[in-house]
Formats: C-alpha cells, structure tokens, sequence
C-alpha cells in the first residue's frame, strides 16, 4: 500500500505551527511535512523581488521531493507577494494566508484596526485592496515589527521573554495616528498568534487580537475533504533549510505540535 502523501506546512520559521494546530485539529491522521525556511529567515525584512523569487523555486523543490496532497503557505508576507506565483508554478492545490482584516473590520466598535505584521507585510498593495474593499470606514493603523518574529522563536526554544519588549511593540503602534482608538489587532503574522498572550498582558488597553489561522484550517480540511487519511496519525517531519540551525533547541517546542522527527533539507 502506497504511503499517504502529507501536507505540507510551510514557512520562513517556525511562525506556521500557530496554523498547523488547528489543521491538526481537524485532520488528525494527516501526515505532515512542516517546513521552515531558516536559510531565508527572516522573510520580513526582505523585498518583494527577493521573496517572489525564492518561494516559489523553493516550494517547486519541496513538492518534488515530498509529494504533498496540498501546500499551505502559513506565512503572510509570502503569501501577499508570491501567491499567485506558486499556484502558476505548481499543480497542487495552495492555500495562502493573508491578514485577517475583513474580520477584524467587522468585530471593531471604534472603527480603528491595527494591522501589526512584518515590515514587508504591512507595506504590500495586498493589504492595501483588503483594507479598501473590507474596511472601508474605518481607521487601519499599521506596524511592522521584525523583533516581534524573533521574540516568537525565541518562546519556542524556551528562552525567557522580556514584558516590556511586548509593551514596546504594541506602544509603537498605539502612538501611531488614530492608535488611539484601536480596539481590534489583526495579526498579520502567523509568528504572532504565538506570542498573543503576552501581547495581551504587555497592552496598555484591552484589545481584541483577530488573526486568520481557523480559516486556513477549514479550507484546508474542504480542499482534501474527500481524501481518506490514515487511521493513526503518523510521525510528524520538520524539516529546516539551513543546516547551521539549533535543532535541539526547537525540539521540544516542534514535539508539542507532533513533529517529532527533525530533519534538514
């Protein structure tokens, strides 16, 4: 009997584990390929040219070596820039992750959002569209943060965090025009959901964190609703890109979302 194919889970880190617990959630017995791309890290912090060049040769090389049933990009700055590029290179149904601002804009009483994303995410015409066709009447405040990623892979090796760090970040975009009024926060980084608790305890004002990973989830569990996946779920594989990192040092946290087996590419 052929091995079931997996889906593969991809990111520039580990920010996509926050997307794969709920895909696991739904799709228990799913093998899964999770794939960090350490050698590119960090992607927010890259121009558009750059990323619309490496993900999709990349993922082309990932599909061919794994066979995924479906790729899931669980990264936003990817998915704004080099979406439509890698459904044009592969064969393989994709599901993107953009910023959740649609839910957001319709959860917001004051009528003020935070977009709080990668540098590269927060400035693409993508969120542009999303804010003008969902969010039309309200005030979209925007901040990029590459230390918020960083912060997010430092709590999954299992190092201490710094309160006032959070506190920082969430101040830089508070003290931004219309900051002020923002009750709701879209987490336009699957990095981010990782860390919305101490987001929450670092606020200086309560706010409601919106991000998009459920969504992903059940279109996920639609595009392979009529796959019949294995009655046990099989050894989850991460798989990093560089061979320089730390594998030990993410090996508990990527144990708690079932990857039990490291590997590099």
């Amino acid at each position: 009997m052929n091995e079931p194919r997996p889906l593969l889970v991809f990111d520039s880190g580990i920010g996509g584990l926050s997307v794969l617990r709920p895909i696991r959630a739904l799709l228990p017995t799913a093998p899964i390929v999770y794939v960090a791309d350490s050698a590119g890290y960090p992607y927010g912090t890259k121009s558009a040219a750059e990323i619309e060049a490496r993900v999709p040769a990349l993922l082309g090389r990932l599909a061919e070596r794994f066979d995924p049933e479906l790729v899931v990009i669980a990264c936003n700055t990817a998915s704004t820039i080099a979406l439509d590029a890698v459904r044009a290179a592969l064969d393989l149904p994709i599901v993107g992750t953009v910023p959740a601002i649609k839910p957001a804009a319709a959860l917001s009483k004051t009528r003020a959002i935070g977009v709080l994303g990668t540098e590269a995410t927060v400035r693409q015409p993508y969120v542009d569209r999303l804010a003008a066709e969902f969010a039309a009447d309200c005030t979209v405040v925007r901040h990029g943060s590459a230390e918020l990623v960083d912060l997010a892979e430092a709590k999954l090796r299992g190092e201490t965090l710094d309160p006032a760090a959070f506190a920082r970040i969430l101040d830089a975009l508070y003290t931004r025009p219309g900051g002020d009024r923002i009750d709701t926060i879209v987490l336009a980084c699957t990095h981010f959901p990782l860390v919305q608790d101490e987001l929450a305890a670092a606020s200086s004002r309560p706010v409601r964190f919106v991000d998009g990973k459920e969504g992903i989830a059940r279109r996920t569990a639609w595009l392979t609703r009529n796959h019949l996946w294995p009655e046990s779920a099989p050894e989850g594989r991460a798989i990093f890109t560089s061979r320089a990192t730390d594998f030990d040092a993410y090996r508990s946290g990527m144990a708690d979302f079932g990857l039990a087996r490291i590997e590099t590419l």
